[in-house]
Formats: structure tokens, sequence, C-alpha cells
């Protein structure tokens, strides 16, 4: 009979679980950080190395390497152990960062954000497995709130430091901060988290699975993401791009369900409490991306605001979303993950309902306040999500499970920046008589309605998110940790 064994030593001493959470936190604030401390630096940027027409790969290079590479190192978690991948993560991480500070041109540039990317993919999945490993369902309860708070600290330290950098010292500095960072991670995972993977199966790596997945999975991102803007929809490059995505996730699918051990098993998508976490994880990223892009616009364009000020308006959601996940975590002890969900998603269609009732005589303040209720909804519905799903398999499925979940809101980040794009450019080009890609230039007569429509699509998410959380079990059995 194949057996396999994880030692306790595996999920760490009950004394060591403290430095092996500070560890994972430092190694997510890295990627939470990078999030936000490059975009007040782009202008410092491009005036040193050029490439203005360029500088928008710079992020989205970033987020097709993250999405494709989370589901793949999921699965080499399960097979190879947490610690080895989580590791790998930091150091592809750190040497992207200091490839970066050294960029010699624009290009250069996007090249060495890739390798940061592809070490983003590896951390905040393995991160989140490994408190799934070494914390019981009613432990998480309160560590999903430290994990989320890092996300809030990082909101108001990432635009903070990328601003103090490019003004007083160089924005190369914005990648050197991460390898004292990345080092110090790296170093308490080393010495306080031992895993000792015993396996008496010999496993077969899906070659065919991964190479089909990443890339079509980036195919498919490539499209949403520049549909529109580097190229029109309708385009010969538009169509066959998503013609050969298409095809090749369905020759992946076909793949998957032959394969010894999958990449991404196909019953992953049989089960309730998969599909209702994955789904509302896709829908929290359209929300995400459709708040993040369009309020500080709407502060600055409408409003009138600094870029400072509309930067803390978009801050007030990440501040919501910790303050409820750490309280998420008593609500679904007691009443249950859909009860728990359901009220936030609830409070997420309120907060967007606030949305739409702002106008171009509003205060910044109500505009930050009703970012602030979606983040509290957000924290309620997304975090209960996490937990379940890692809940509801054992350890040999949960760095799969954990990075199907993570893709899932890439994919939705993609998805909405597609549809939320096109919203906008439909409503100015209904009163220009044709589209505008440069948002900001608009005048706030023409800004205002286009973004206002954009809400409404935020508000149309936030209905579907409550939809996708009523399929959420109330109850999930736990699954051993070892």
């Amino acid at each position: 009979m194949t057996t396999e064994r994880i030692d306790r030593a595996s999920v760490g001493l009950r004394s060591e679980r403290g430095p092996i959470l500070l560890a994972v936190m430092l190694s997510i604030g890295l990627v939470a950080i990078d999030a936000t401390i490059l975009a007040t630096a782009v202008p410092s940027v491009v005036e040193d190395l050029g490439g203005f027409t360029q500088f928008p790969w710079l992020f989205s290079i970033y987020l097709l390497a993250q999405a494709i590479s989370v589901p793949i190192y999921g699965k080499l978690a399960d097979l190879r152990g947490r610690k080895p991948i989580m590791l790998l993560g930091i150091a592809l991480f750190v040497l992207g960062s200091v490839l970066c500070g050294f960029a010699w041109n624009m290009p250069a540039l996007i090249a060495f954000r890739l390798i940061q990317g592809l070490g983003a993919g590896a951390i905040q999945p393995m991160g989140m497995t490994i408190v799934g490993d070494i914390y019981t369902v009613a432990e998480r309860a309160k560590v999903q709130g430290y994990i989320a708070s890092v996300w809030g600290i990082s909101s108001f330290v990432g635009p903070t430091l990328g601003g103090v950098f490019s003004d007083f010292i160089s924005w190369r500095w914005i990648f050197f901060v991460n390898i004292p960072l990345g080092l110090a991670a790296a170093w308490v995972l080393l010495r306080r988290f031992e895993e000792n993977v015993a396996s008496t199966t010999r496993h077969k790596i899906d070659y065919w699975g991964t190479i089909l997945l990443a890339v079509g999975g980036s195919l498919l991102l490539l499209g949403l993401l520049e549909g529109g803007v580097m190229w029109n929809w309708d385009s010969v490059t538009s169509i066959a791009i998503l013609a050969v995505s298409a095809v090749l996730l369905i020759a992946f699918a076909l793949v998957e369900r032959r394969a010894a051990e999958p990449v991404l098993p196909m019953w992953v998508f049989g089960q309730r409490v998969l599909n209702s976490a994955n789904s509302s994880a896709l829908l929290v990223g359209v929300l995400m991306i459709g708040l993040s892009t369009y309020v500080p616009l709407y502060a600055q364009g409408v409003l009138g605001t600094s870029a400072l000020v509309a930067g803390f308006a978009l801050a007030a959601m990440t501040l919501g979303w910790p303050i409820a996940a750490s309280v998420a975590g008593r609500i679904y002890l007691r009443l249950g993950f859909r009860t728990t969900m359901v009220f936030g998603a609830a409070i997420v269609i309120v907060g967007s309902v606030l949305l739409l009732t702002v106008t171009s005589d509003s205060s910044v303040l109500y505009l930050a306040f009703a970012c602030f209720v979606i983040g509290i909804g957000l924290g309620f519905s997304a975090s209960p999500g996490v937990v379940a799903a890692q809940s509801s398999v054992d350890w040999r499925s949960r760095g799969v499970v954990t990075g199907a979940n993570m893709f899932a809101r890439s994919v939705g980040s993609a998805v909405g920046v597609a549809v939320f794009g096109a919203v906008a450019n439909a409503v100015v080009a209904s009163r220009l008589g044709s589209s505008h890609e440069d948002l900001e230039s608009l005048p706030g007569s023409v800004l205002a309605p286009a973004i206002h429509d954009v809400y409404y699509g935020a508000a149309a998410a936030a209905v579907l998110l409550i939809v996708a959380v009523l399929f959420m079990p109330n109850r999930v059995t736990e699954h051993p940790r070892t």
C-alpha cells in the first residue's frame, strides 16, 4: 500500500509557530508593498530610463508571472513540501529586486519584473498554505486577521516609501529595500521551519499540463489585460490571442484528465466548498481591481484631490479588510462559513450602493467611507472562503487548493480590467465620439459618468458575490493538519 508520512516537525512545534508566522507575514509584506510602492515612482522611473509607452508592462508582466505560476507552485508544494518552494520564491523575488535596482533601460526593468513576479507567485500561496498547515480552523480565526493586516499596513507604507525614495534618494531603492527583508524572512524559515516529507511514492511531474496552463493562461490574461489598450477588442491580434488561449486551455483540461498527478486536478472544480470559495475569490478580484483603478482616478479627476489624498481614499478599503478579517473568525466559528460570508457580501453591496451616491460635489471622506465599508465586507467574505477551502482537504492537496483560489482572484482582476475598461471607454465614446485610452486627461464632466458606470459594474459584481457565497456550506469537516 502506498503511504505518505508528514512528521509532526513538518508543521512546526507549537513554540516555533510564532517565528514562522512572523516570517510568513514578512514575506507576504514584500509582495504587498511591491503592489503599491512602484505606482508613485513611475514618473521618476520614466524620467531616468525613458520608455513612457512601455511602463504599463511593469505591472502587466508582474501580474502575468505571478498569476500563472501560483497553481504550479501549489502543486509542487504538495509534492515536495512548502519550505523549498517558499525559499525559492523569496530567492527569485530578491534576485528580481536586485536586478530591477540595477536596470539600465525600460525593457530590462520589465524583464526583471517578470522574475519578481515569479517569486511573488510562490510567496503568497505558500505563506497562506503554511498558515493552513500549522494552525487549526479555530486558531486561523485570529491569524487571518494578522495576515490581512499586512496588506492594510502595506497600503499606507508602499505609496509613502515610493514617494520618499523617488523624491529624496532614488527610485532604485524601491527594489533594494526588499533585499534585507527577504533575507530576514528566509533566515527565520531556514532556522525555525522544519519540514520532513517522507514518502514511498515516486512522483511524476505533469510537464505537459504545466506547459499548457502556463502558455494558455498567460495568453488569456494578456488578452484580457491589453485588449482595448494595446489593440482593439475586435482586432486580429485580440481575436487570435484569445482563440489560441481557449484551444490551449481546452487541451490542458483534456491532459489533466489523464495525468497521473495533474498540476491542477479536475476534482478542484467538482467540490461545492471549492467552487464557492473560488468563484467568490474571482469576484473579489473583480471588485478590488475596479476600486484600485477607478477610485483614485475619481478622487483626482472629479473631486480635485492630490494623488496622495486619492491614495488614502483607496487605502480605507485595505484598512477595513483586516479589521473585518480579524473578527470574522469568531463569527464563522459560532454561526458558520456561509452565514459569515453572506453577511460580508451584503455589506459589500451596501458599500457599492454608497459608491453610486458619490457625486462631483461629494467629500473625499465620503468616498473613503464607501471604500471602507466595502473593505469590511470583503474581509468578512474573502478570508473565511480561504479557510474553508483549506480545511476541506488534507495536507497533500492544500497547496493545490490554495493556489487555485489565488489564481481565481488573479483571473478576476484581469476580467475586471477588461470589463471596467470597456465600460468606461464606452461612456467616453458616447460623449466624445471616440474611445479615449488616457482617462487621466479627460475633463471631470466626462470622467465622472464613465467611472459612475464602472461603479454600477462593481455593484453587479457584489450581487454576484452574494450568489456565489450562498453555495458555501455552513460547516466544513476539518481534515488533519498533518
